[in-house]
């Protein structure tokens, strides 16, 4: 009887022993998840305190490749303030003549309708502001 009293109390001990292991490993896997919960935690309190991003920029008009679009754009580039068709002409030494002045005068609505140049009041045209 002894014996089997003293095998038993072997294994309890052993028993005891691997669940005291088992304890420590999980406190430790414990302490971990608090860590990472904390981590979570700070992260997100420094996401809340950011300010908003600003909203992207939209892209720029691409301007057409044709030489008069280049000259009308150096005209505007050089202008202090908005310009009539006539002006532009008359800034880029063309003939001043009814047709010269109604194609240039299309041209600057091509150009505002692509955003490139804006019109003020009716037919007075200048570069957007930012």
């Amino acid at each position: 009887m002894l014996a089997r009293l003293e095998e038993r109390e072997r294994e309890l001990t052993a028993q005891a022993k691997a669940a005291n292991e088992r304890v420590t490993e999980l406190s430790a896997q414990l302490e971990e998840f608090h860590r990472a919960a904390e981590e979570i935690r700070v992260t997100r309190e420094t996401l809340l305190e950011l300010p908003e991003p600003a909203p992207p920029a939209p892209p720029q008009p691409k301007l057409p490749d044709h030489p008069a679009c280049q000259q009308i754009m150096a005209v505007f580039a050089a202008a202090d303030a908005p310009l009539r068709a006539r002006a532009v002409c008359e800034t880029m030494d063309m003939k001043i003549a009814s047709n010269t002045i109604n194609n240039t005068r299309l041209k600057l609505k091509r150009l505002t309708e692509r955003g490139i140049l804006t019109e003020t009041e009716q037919g007075l045209f200048t570069r957007p502001r930012p």
